[in-house]
């Protein structure tokens, strides 16, 4: 039981805070999330009810329409929010250690890697063990190239392309091409 005024490892996660990842309650998270992926990527073609299921009872919110193809893997699976019509293509990663919101009719590419993941530039800091996460948005419409990383804190406008292999470390507007590493804007929409 927590001491009476303490912030939970948790509510310090979502909140962009300092956390300590192997606190109990988050680990208990994950492995309910490794269980679930387990038995989605491992559940049959055809079996598209049961995969429903399973992506329901992980996912915090799936829009009507949305599929992700297995392979797929997660950190929780509560933090991430799906519009309507999303599509994830094989081998898409999102590491939710804080929220992860995408737009209605949003694609990703296979291989697409979601990171709000993070650690503390300060050497020292860092080995200490404590991590960070930072949101990431992604708006209506997008649609996140092949192989695309995404990394933490970033918003992605709607309507944005973003190129294959592209590294995006910082927020794209909406409405643009971009691509690169650093993936930076190439031009309107």
């Amino acid at each position: 039981m927590r001491p009476t005024g303490t912030i939970s490892e948790l509510s310090k996660m979502l909140g962009g805070d300092l956390y300590d990842a192997s606190d109990p309650e988050l680990v208990a998270l994950r492995l309910r999330a490794r269980r679930l992926t387990r038995a989605y990527n491992l559940s049959e073609p055809d079996a598209i009810d049961e995969r429903r299921l399973l992506l329901n009872e992980l996912l915090g919110v799936m829009g009507e329409g949305t599929w992700i193809e297995p392979p797929f893997h997660c950190d929780y699976g509560s933090q991430i929010s799906l519009g309507r019509g999303v599509y994830m293509n094989f081998n898409c990663i999102i590491l939710d250690c804080n929220h992860v919101r995408i737009g209605d009719q949003t694609q990703l590419g296979p291989n697409v890697t979601l990171s709000a993941a993070t650690h503390p530039l300060d050497a020292e800091q860092r080995v200490a063990g404590p991590e960070l996460a930072y949101p990431i948005t992604i708006g209506n419409r997008a649609w996140i190239g092949a192989g695309a990383i995404i990394g933490p804190g970033v918003t992605i406008g709607e309507d944005t392309t973003i190129g294959a292999g592209s590294v995006v470390m910082k927020d794209v507007p909406p409405g643009v091409v971009a691509a690169g590493n650093p993936c930076r804007v190439i031009r309107g929409l």
